[in-house]
């Protein structure tokens, strides 16, 4: 898609005559308001809060206002080129939208509408181990369009071997491992609403259709709902990892692997040590460690730690554009997009989620041009100038 910047925006203005009142909205805070309006407060703060005071929900939103980008003019961007090449393959935009679970508890089309969204825009799908439907139903409805697997690794290593021989079945083309949780995080809104989804059934899917988490029941879910759930509980994460774990997974995929959760440089040089191909700067959206840096903030010395050796890739706070091309200028290969998509998806389904995809990445593409810049693989940290 060409300039998808000056296309959107056109179609919107196409409409000044006669505009439609009940049109989507444009704006990323009157999705959260809609998305608000839409679900019941355990549903809503299950997506939306943070761990404890949220205050590295606001770090990261603070890291990147920190960030000012200095346009350049003259420089002929008159074609804009978004597109990225990520583990030999290429995608139109540099975004993918990033793992998230019990996606019925935001919408009655969950994943599989966040999914054929991403299919219709080109922009990979990362499926989440805690998805509300099991990963083969995703791949099926995804066809050929481009998706990952993000692995919760679970405390039982049969269960961590059999979901990714699952997902390189599936047509899964990378492993996502979430390292940041190990355990759920203190999510003091999470508390007070009573609300874990996971305990009433929900995000559970991939689970309750693994031959060996089935193995481990006296009884099937079907026939024992509450049995299966608590088993779950002793299963799901596990505290107890080191680096040395990641020979486990190189032994069980030959997919690439990518890191997800790091923070510290000498855990990125670790990583790298592992001989892992990539490695996504992120602290989980502000949902598990409460205090802990901006992951924009800890991005550029990650880059430097690692060198040529991995990919880096960045998520925690991607609300507009100019957020992608200031990760990208501070050396992100692409960049991973959450809560504004289940917003779109919590509005208005598969459709939602399309919407609030194509407004980022039009955004992206005319900020982009404005800023005297013509391909999303030549920004650099020249374009910023960081407040203090």
């Amino acid at each position: 898609m060409e300039n998808i910047g000056n296309s959107i925006q056109y179609q919107i203005y196409a409409t000044m005559q006669n505009p439609d009142p009940n049109r989507f909205p444009v704006i990323h805070e009157e999705w959260e308001n809609l998305a608000r309006k839409k679900l019941r407060d355990g549903p809503f703060y299950y997506i939306a809060g943070g761990a404890g005071s949220e205050i590295t929900m606001q770090a990261n939103l603070k890291a990147f206002s920190k960030q000012e980008i200095i346009p350049r003019m003259l420089r002929n961007v008159d074609q804009r080129d978004l597109s990225v090449n990520l583990f030999g393959k290429k995608y139109p935009f540099p975004i993918l939208q990033a793992p998230i679970g019990v996606q019925s508890i935001i919408h009655e089309e969950g994943e599989i509408g966040s999914a054929k969204a991403s299919a219709e825009m080109g922009v990979p799908y990362i499926a989440s181990s805690a998805s509300s439907v099991p990963m083969e139903k995703i791949a099926e409805v995804m066809a050929d369009a481009p998706r990952w697997f993000q692995l919760y690794w679970s405390r039982d290593p049969e269960i961590a071997a059999s979901f990714l021989r699952r997902a390189e079945k599936s047509g899964y083309s990378a492993i996502v491992v979430t390292l940041d949780t190990p355990m759920m995080a203190w999510r003091e809104k999470d508390l007070k609403n009573v609300y874990l989804p996971f305990l009433a059934g929900e995000g559970v899917a991939n689970y309750f259709t693994d031959p060996a988490f089935l193995g481990k029941l006296d009884r099937q879910p079907e026939e024992d709902p509450q049995s299966a759930i608590m088993h779950w509980t002793t299963i799901f994460g596990n505290t107890g990892l080191t680096w040395d774990d990641i020979d486990f997974l190189r032994a069980h995929t030959k997919l690439p692997i990518i890191l997800k959760g790091i923070l510290h440089p000498e855990d990125a040089k670790l990583a790298v040590e592992k001989g892992v191909e990539g490695i996504i700067v992120s602290n989980h959206g502000g949902r598990q460690v409460d205090g802990a840096i901006g992951a924009l903030d800890a991005l550029p010395d990650i880059v430097a730690a690692v060198g040529d050796k991995a990919t880096v890739f960045m998520d925690s706070g991607i609300r507009r554009g100019s957020d992608i091309i200031k990760a990208m200028a501070l050396g992100a290969k692409a960049v991973l997009v959450g809560r504004p998509l289940m917003y779109g998806l919590a509005v208005a389904g598969q459709k939602g989620v399309k919407e609030v995809m194509q407004n980022i990445l039009a955004d992206l593409d005319i900020t982009m041009g404005l800023a005297g810049q013509s391909s999303v693989n030549k920004l650099d940290a020249s374009l910023l100038r960081k407040m203090e």
